[in-house]
């Protein structure tokens, strides 16, 4: 209850005990703004005249604060312009003075109903979120810390078009996600399409929608993704699929915030952030005459560049951390971390495929690992080895496929057979290095080569096999702390 007059703040503290709520006072604007800085309740009855400030002047502070709870106005002379502005700033209802305290307790019942759904909304919104896949951006690398604030400074702008590249795997729909939550246009849509994904015939019909007979199979009117996306988000994955027409249609687009459906004859106009994505050099692009100039200008207006893991390698355990627990829930299992060596392996292995690389091979030493601790055993065989490339991936209970011939240059191994008592593959590997060792005479730059491995990867399985080194040679090693 916010009145300067005491006899009206007692009478309506005693009618709302009777209708079952508590009531706090304040006799003026600063009282009130102090107490709901430090109290929690669910409504607001404010008087528009007060000594200090004036009601709507409160009013308009506790909302760029970021209020959310009902505030219902109270005057004994209720000025047009003053009912228009409290509403305006988001006020919930007005009541005149003298109080008619049944229509004040429906009032008050209504708001509190208002601000319950309110809060019920929100929470089916973070649930959808959730839901949904996303989550804040994770690192604490220098370069990553930087890159979002950058992105939450865009995310609260009023910029319409913004452009993300970096390789395959680096996260680019996961900032266009930060990008649109973190934003006024949070509880708007967030549309997204993978350009190379639809066919160049459809794209049209898929961005701008379509009208009834527009083409043979058009038996209705449909709406295109940017009047879905209408007040939020479109997101563009790979862009530089986008035919020459086509790119020439969005620069309209982008200009004028106008769409024209397929077979239409009116323009429609829509409020939409267009989020562009690609893994290609798009100023190559440019130059080389496969994506239009004044449209890679239109949507560089800002530009994000996410950078590879491997040029942030301390956020490698922070990531891994993230999908052990959300594998752990998935797959209801109770691993707790990494064996010293399987640290190691992912600390120096490269990354060609950034975070999805990491997220996909920590999905498959989960659904392996029945123990506390994921073992080198677990992951791929690319990231164990330290060799990347998708030829790499071990086949399992595949059929035998035709050798092919050595590339040039390379020398094949001669036959090998194995014991009939069986061997291990970590003997063949410890015997392989030793070899590689004893013919580069202990030269260990030109035994990684004879392995085709990187010399750090040489040095950690010397050390795991207790080959002989020098100490000026200690291989490379993670951070062992937990992040």
């Amino acid at each position: 209850m916010v009145d300067d007059e005491k006899l009206v703040r007692w009478a309506l503290t005693q009618k709302c005990a009777e209708f079952g709520y508590q009531a706090l006072e304040a006799e003026n604007g600063e009282a009130a703004i102090k107490a709901l800085q430090n109290d929690t309740v669910d409504a607001v009855l404010l008087d528009v005249h007060l000594p200090d400030l004036s009601g709507i002047e409160v009013l308009e502070k506790l909302k760029q604060a970021g209020e959310t709870r009902s505030i219902i106005m109270m005057t004994a002379d209720p000025q047009l312009d003053d009912v228009k502005a409290a509403l305006r700033l988001g006020a919930y209802d007005f009541v005149s003075k003298p109080i008619n305290f049944e229509e004040l307790s429906v009032t008050l019942q209504n708001a509190l109903e208002a601000g319950a759904l309110r809060t019920e909304v929100e929470s089916l919104r973070g649930e959808v979120r959730r839901r949904a896949g996303y989550h804040d951006v994770i690192g604490v690398s220098r370069k990553i810390t930087e890159l979002m604030k950058f992105v939450y400074k865009v995310a609260a702008s009023e910029a319409t078009t913004i452009l993300i590249q970096g390789e395959s795997g680096t996260g680019k729909d996961l900032v266009a996600k930060a990008i649109h939550y973190h934003s006024n246009r949070a509880e708007r849509p967030f549309v997204a399409i993978n350009c190379s994904a639809i066919p160049e015939t459809l794209m049209e019909a898929e961005l701008f929608g379509h009208e009834k007979g527009a083409f043979t199979d058009a038996k209705a009117m449909k709406k295109g993704l940017f009047e879905v996306a209408d007040g939020g988000t479109l997101f563009l994955d790979e862009i530089g699929e986008l035919s020459p027409l086509l790119q020439a249609k969005l620069l309209r687009v982008l200009e004028d915030q106008v769409i024209r459906r397929v077979g239409g004859v009116r323009d429609i106009q829509v409020d939409v952030r267009v989020i562009a994505a690609s893994n290609r050099d798009l100023e190559r692009e440019v130059r080389e005459g496969r994506f239009r100039q004044d449209l890679f200008y239109r949507l560089a207006i800002i530009a994000i560049y996410l950078p590879a893991l491997r040029e942030r390698k301390e956020d490698i355990f922070p990531l891994v951390e993230f999908f052990l627990a959300h594998y752990n829930r998935k797959f209801r299992k109770a691993v707790q971390g990494l064996t010293e060596e399987t640290r190691r392996l992912l600390f120096n292995y490269s990354w060609p495929g950034n975070v999805r690389e990491l997220k996909n091979a920590l999905e498959r030493a989960m659904i392996l690992e029945d123990g506390s601790m994921l073992k080198p055993d677990d992951l791929p065989f690319s990231v164990a080895s330290g060799r990347s490339g998708p030829s790499l991936i071990e086949p399992i209970g595949s059929a035998p496929v035709a050798e092919a011939p050595p590339a040039p240059g390379k020398r094949r191994l001669p036959p090998l057979s194995i014991p009939e008592g069986g061997t291990s593959l970590e003997d063949v590997e410890h015997a392989l290095v030793e070899l590689a060792l004893q013919q580069s005479h202990g030269n260990q730059i030109k035994a990684a080569k004879l392995l085709n491995i990187s010399r750090d990867a040489l040095r950690y399985k010397m050390k795991k096999f207790g080959l002989s080194h020098s100490e000026e040679e200690e291989p490379a090693t993670p951070p062992t702390t937990n992040q």
